[in-house]
């Protein structure tokens, strides 16, 4: 389908999109508050997770919502189940304003707990489970969290910092299959939550209160806790989305992480606007990942940038176009794997830009934009792209993309909590500022080219990390790239690269500088080189680069300079 005809196919799925929303906010009897926002993506009146399944399942019934490792729950079970941990939490002390960390892995306990606690007016933290020591005890502390929900597996990392935790008051642990071990005294069992009532304990929740606090990765600095209070949770927000894209029969698949923003917005809360079916995986396996799709009969997935190089390198079988998958959600899709990804599998990859920390603001390019393209933002919402003097830069050059905000209490201002510097920061004066490099092309369309926090200076020349790692994972034997500043001799930074290679595969460090020469401008070819067996890692599959940074330049790494190994 060429890019006009798709264009008219979007612009009728906007349309339908608008009718739906319109339809559901007269039903809720805020029609009249949300109708004019829905143009600039902002929303006035927002509504809960919890309230959203309680509608769903008001509708749905008995109708199948979730698969686990074999095992189905229908809307009306997941409803229950949610009223459940509510009941839970609510005879054990805990209210409204109070909240709840979430240690969990995938699985549908994490949901109900998730949901559940928002029908009492609770907060939840979805805590990345890969966190250990003072990291974890970080987030655990300075959340303000007073439980704490774990699964038995992650006891042990817990138990080396347990006796540091100012804020836990109840630990309540999620048993493993099978699991006959003796808990500590004061330690509580989640299977004690699924024993109570399933009925709505109607107590609800305060607007202002926080509804969810999410955390950034941490792959710079001190990790930010990105506020989501219950008027402005982007609940319904998101529905403007997912009518668009899915409809009741999908089947949503997710193999990442629950406490990140892709399997609990794009995947969870979709498929329960949609009216859709979700299958989760206890994590993602390239391995395994297209059997899960052909088994469950999944008709859509959603992927991040380090994803889909890793299944491109995956042996190919004359099975890779067996399957029922319509299309897929991208986000930071190689450029140079775009199209080779769709004909291999036989699909369509809509690209998406979003961010927990960007104020709402989603742009995306359902195959009416050039290839490499996140699109152009939809509707009425306004942007520039600014250099670091806030002027705004000419089409071609990369400049930082921010939106302007009418006030600090806009449904699309952002607010770190107890971080008032970086709060101001982000939405510095009438702005707010997404940390990413963007390009526009002389149609309009945007393209991503790198967090701005990751662009070098090198020989007077900016360089974007992004750029150079989309290079070096064009070589064949290169499984991921990830490539950082390091101090310089002289001013400035030289480039490093730390590579994977694909497995059975070789290569030499000089091999791979002469294929970057032929491939690259010569300032932004990296000095070093390294080949490691694997890369630092977060749950979300972003590479922790302050790990690397911290390293610099280390005994076995290739210079270029020099010709030789350090």
């Amino acid at each position: 389908m060429n890019r006009k005809l798709r264009k008219l196919d979007l612009g009728k799925n906007i349309l339908k999109s608008i009718c739906l929303f319109s339809i559901n906010e007269i039903r809720r009897g805020s029609f009249l508050k949300n109708i004019r926002g829905v143009s600039r993506t902002e929303i006035r009146q927002e509504m809960s997770w919890g309230e959203l399944l309680e509608e769903k399942a008001a509708r749905y019934k008995d109708k199948i919502f979730l698969i686990f490792e074999d095992k189905t729950f229908t809307y009306r079970q997941m409803n229950e189940n949610a009223n459940r941990i509510a009941n839970y939490f609510l005879s054990s002390g805990a209210g409204q304003g109070k909240g709840v960390a979430i240690l969990m892995d995938n699985s549908p306990n994490f949901i109900d707990i998730f949901i559940g606690i928002q029908k009492i007016g609770m907060y939840a933290v979805p805590v990345n489970t890969s966190l250990k020591g003072d990291s974890l005890l970080y987030i655990l502390n300075h959340c303000d969290a007073e439980y704490l929900v774990i699964d038995e597996t992650h006891l042990e990392t817990l138990n080396k910092i347990a006796d540091r935790l100012d804020k836990i008051k109840a630990i309540i642990i999620n048993p493993s299959p099978s699991s006959s071990r003796q808990y500590p005294a004061g330690y509580h069992v989640l299977d004690e939550a699924y024993k109570g009532s399933p009925a709505n304990p109607g107590l609800g929740y305060r607007k202002d209160d926080i509804c969810f606090i999410t955390y950034t990765s941490g792959t710079t600095g001190l990790p930010k806790g990105v506020v989501y209070r219950y008027r402005k949770s982007s609940v319904k927000l998101l529905s403007l989305v997912a009518v668009m894209l899915f409809k009741k029969s999908d089947v949503l698949y997710t193999g990442m992480p629950l406490f990140h923003g892709n399997a609990l917005f794009v995947t969870v809360t979709c498929a329960l606007h949609a009216g859709a079916r979700v299958v989760l995986a206890r994590k993602f396996s390239a391995s395994r990942f297209w059997d899960d799709i052909r088994k469950y009969n999944v008709t859509t997935f959603n992927t991040i940038g380090a994803m889909i190089p890793i299944l491109m390198k995956q042996p190919e079988k004359p099975s890779d176009r067996q399957h029922n998958v319509r299309f897929i959600i991208s986000a930071a899709c190689p450029a140079d794997l775009w199209e080779k990804f769709e004909q291999r599998f036989g699909l369509t990859i809509y690209e998406t830009y979003g961010a927990v920390d960007g104020g709402g603001k989603i742009i995306l390019n359902l195959g009416t934009a050039p290839v490499g393209s996140i699109g152009k933002p939809p509707m009425k919402v306004k942007y520039r792209l600014v250099d670091a003097n806030m002027k705004d830069v000419p089409d071609g050059t990369p400049g930082e993309l921010v939106f302007p905000v009418s006030n600090k209490k806009s449904t699309s201002s952002v607010e770190y909590y107890k971080n008032e510097k970086a709060s101001a920061e982000k939405m510095n004066g009438d702005y707010i500022f997404t940390g990413d490099l963007i390009r526009r092309d002389t149609e309009g369309f945007l393209y991503f080219i790198g967090r701005n926090t990751e662009s070098m200076r090198i020989k007077g020349e900016n360089v974007s990390a992004f750029e150079v790692e989309q290079a070096i994972q064009k070589h064949s034997n290169v499984l991921e790239a990830a490539v950082y500043a390091v101090p310089s001799e002289l001013a400035e930074d030289d480039i490093m690269a730390s590579i994977t290679l694909v497995e059975g595969m070789t290569l030499k460090e000089a091999e791979l500088i002469e294929y970057l020469k032929e491939n690259l401008p010569k300032f932004a070819v990296p000095r070093y080189v390294k080949i490691v067996p694997e890369l630092p890692k977060t749950e979300t599959h972003r590479v922790k680069k302050k790990e690397l940074e911290a390293l610099k330049v280390v005994t076995g790494t290739w210079d270029e300079n020099k010709k030789a190994y350090v």
